[in-house]
């Protein structure tokens, strides 16, 4: 049986996976909140603030408030 949590981190990830220019925090959190109305919104909240310490290997933050997911990373040379 999969936790809240993991349903939050599950869902940000496919929702990133379909961002490629990324998605702000309040963007993220409300689509999350329309996905997953019977989650606590504090609890989506937390969840999204901790993925790219929890799930650095598919979600990091290029700049303050945004997020992305790795298969958009740009390739620094």
């Amino acid at each position: 049986m999969t936790t809240k949590q993991e349903k939050i981190e599950t869902k940000a990830i496919e929702l990133l996976k379909t961002a490629p220019q990324g998605m702000r925090t309040s963007q993220l959190i409300n689509a999350i909140k329309q996905n997953l109305p019977d989650i606590h919104p504090k609890t989506i909240n937390g969840t999204v603030w901790k993925l790219p310490t929890k799930k650095p290997e598919e979600v990091y933050k290029p700049s303050r408030g945004l997020f992305r997911h790795v298969s958009f990373r740009e390739l620094v040379l």
